[in-house]
């Protein structure tokens, strides 16, 4: 017995990395799985190839397991809804989604362009946006289904370089809870990941000393995809029915569970403020809780909450 056993799961960027093996071991625990990858290199920047996500399909089969392939774009919403239409044709049903699909454009902010802004969001976000869409409203028909969608500590920490992905990635953030409180009288839940594992996005950071390139090494031998995949399959079975609205962390052997902002610090002035009131009392009463903007390095343990 899988935890996923008589689902139908649509995983999108399963041809590689963490999708590769959200995909795998989805079958594995009994899924039926469409298996999307554009096939794209990871600036999204080529034409694609449906090689990636057919090789996965074709070795769950070969492992005695049940899927499909499919090479369409999730920036593309018709594209998308052809992906669940698809689910339906092949295995009669859908039941939940894995949505770890995305792209990297890194530069500085001061230097980004609206193309390198706007591609990040397209594939990150308004994918998150199209494959929940497509899918929602047969989720709540059915009283049944879940997504796991990914975030990325770029986004819940902040990363240097990485203004468009962090954005993107706080966007899914809300989405997923959103999703997850209007989703909850019809039994659809929502979960987002922020996963850190050695992937081809990981291994390209670039290494700018040797404390980053020991990390890295470190990185390479411990943190694997296959352990943020275990997660996201945990959350897309119907045995965690009451797992909704969260947003988890994985490294290596650790699951993380994130707090979600909510006031820390309440400050009223009877006679309201003025803005030289905010600047000479508000801001130094609050300072002590202040989040430090220091920069966290690649590979670095994630701070706890």
């Amino acid at each position: 017995m899988g935890v996923l056993d008589g689902k139908v799961v649509l995983i999108t960027g399963g041809g590689n990395g963490i999708g590769k093996d959200c995909a795998l071991i989805a079958a594995q625990e009994g899924a039926k799985v469409v298996v999307n990858d554009l096939g794209g290199g990871l600036k999204g920047d080529d034409e694609g190839s449906a090689g990636p996500a057919e090789a996965v399909a074709a070795e769950i089969r070969a492992a005695g397991g049940q899927a499909v392939s499919n090479s369409e774009s999730v920036t593309n919403y018709k594209a998308v809804q052809g992906m669940v239409e698809q689910a339906m044709d092949e295995f009669g049903a859908l039941h939940a989604v894995i949505n770890p699909a995305g792209i990297l454009r890194d530069v500085m902010f001061h230097k980004m362009s609206e193309a390198e802004w706007d591609s990040v969001i397209d594939v990150h976000l308004r994918g998150s946006f199209n494959v929940a869409r497509a899918t929602i409203e047969q989720f709540r028909n059915q009283n049944d289904g879940a997504y796991v969608f990914f975030t990325s500590t770029s986004g819940l920490l902040g990363n240097i370089g990485q203004a468009n992905y962090g954005a993107a990635k706080m966007g899914i953030a809300g989405l997923s809870r959103i999703i997850a409180m209007e989703g909850a009288r019809n039994n659809v839940r929502s979960n987002c990941l922020a996963p850190v594992a050695w992937t081809r996005m990981t291994q390209s950071v670039p290494v700018k000393d040797e404390a980053a390139a020991a990390r890295r090494a470190q990185m390479a031998a411990t943190i694997r995809a296959d352990q943020p995949a275990k997660l996201s399959v945990a959350l897309a079975s119907e045995l965690a029915k009451d797992v909704t609205g969260q947003v988890f962390g994985a490294r290596g052997d650790d699951i993380q569970l994130y707090s979600q902002p909510r006031p820390i610090a309440n400050l009223n002035k009877a006679e309201g403020w003025t803005p030289a009131t905010i600047i000479s009392e508000a801001f130094p009463q609050m300072a002590e809780k202040f989040f430090p903007v220091a920069p966290r390095q690649v590979g670095a343990p994630v701070p706890s909450n």
